[in-house]
């Protein structure tokens, strides 16, 4: 099992680019029932990827911590995971 959780950003605004904290992640889309398959994303040694069901641009900010977005409220919450905790 990972010893650390895979940060989940969501695109409801349609945004064309959000900048995040971290390299390795998963996009979701929009928030459901409007999501897509939810998808691992690694940019690896780049500094940015497009995730290839919504097309939303993700560029790495050192700067920002791992569930901060610019722009702000992109990042996703599971409703039920959260309601567990």
């Amino acid at each position: 099992m990972s010893d650390h959780i895979i940060p989940h950003f969501q695109n409801d605004a349609g945004h064309n680019a959000i900048s995040i904290g971290v390299k390795e992640f998963m996009c979701v889309g929009a928030n459901p029932p409007f999501d897509h398959p939810h998808v691992f994303l690694d940019m690896g040694d780049e500094e940015e990827v497009v995730c290839p069901y919504c097309s939303t641009l993700y560029r790495h900010d050192a700067s920002l911590g791992a569930e901060q977005t610019v722009p702000a409220g992109c990042t996703y919450s599971d409703p039920v995971v959260a309601a567990a905790e």
